[in-house]
């Protein structure tokens, strides 16, 4: 991943040359950004491999810059990392919603900020994968061309929409999905799901998954995401 490009959005000066330093040891190269303005700009100058991203920022909010990439065509694929607060769920939620990827909450230290900067990258790798490509995690078989799940070996007997659920986390381990973000996933005539029914779904999933249903993690009061 050595040579990568980040765009490190901080407004504290401090926190700014700690993430960039750690960023650059490891190879990357890495752009600093103080505020949500300068942000854009850096951005739509020359698309980035990820964008580390702080939500409380002078001027332009991290919230209205995640919308803004994501509505415009050539940043809208850029993966988001959202640097938050605790206590920010509401923001870290409607953040997800816009289309931000992930989330680190402060204090963080430099290990874990590399470790979850490097994951998202290879997750953007293997992302526009084959569609049809099985996804093997432990003793989980999900094929989404026969859609069939296997564990152990056996199958396992899954609703359209609990089928549906499973490869959209699955296809993006490691990715919090917020319930709204579930809904709007979940496809097909008949097959209705409120955001209150992902709750019935995900527990129905996690018992016919059995021991692979440990898999599924909530992310409370946000969402759920795939561990695999």
């Amino acid at each position: 991943m050595a040579g990568q490009t980040i765009i490190a959005v901080e407004d504290e000066e401090d926190i700014l040359e700690l993430i960039s330093f750690n960023l650059r040891k490891e190879g990357f190269q890495v752009q600093g950004a103080g505020s949500g303005e300068e942000a854009l700009r850096l951005a739509r100058a020359a698309p980035p491999d990820l964008i580390l991203l702080d939500l409380m920022l002078p001027g332009i909010g991290g919230l209205d810059v995640c919308r803004i990439l994501k509505r415009d065509a050539t940043t809208r694929d850029i993966p988001i990392v959202m640097l938050t607060a605790k206590g920010e769920e509401a923001d870290i939620v409607a953040g997800l919603e816009l289309g931000a990827d992930d989330y680190i909450t402060k204090p963080f230290s430099p290990k874990v900020l590399l470790a979850r900067a490097r994951a998202m990258l290879r997750r953007r790798e293997t992302v526009h994968g084959d569609e049809t490509a099985a996804i093997r995690t432990g003793n989980l078989v999900i094929d989404p061309g026969r859609r069939q799940v296997l564990v152990d070996g056996e199958p396992a007997a899954l609703t359209f929409s609990e089928f549906q659920i499973l490869l959209l986390l699955a296809r993006r381990a490691g990715w919090v999905f917020t319930r709204y973000q579930i809904v709007d996933a979940v496809r097909g005539e008949d097959y209705a799901v409120t955001e209150r029914s992902v709750d019935v779904h995900i527990t129905a999933l996690r018992r016919k998954l059995r021991h692979a249903g440990d898999l599924i993690e909530t992310v409370r009061g946000v969402g759920y995401r795939f561990k695999g």
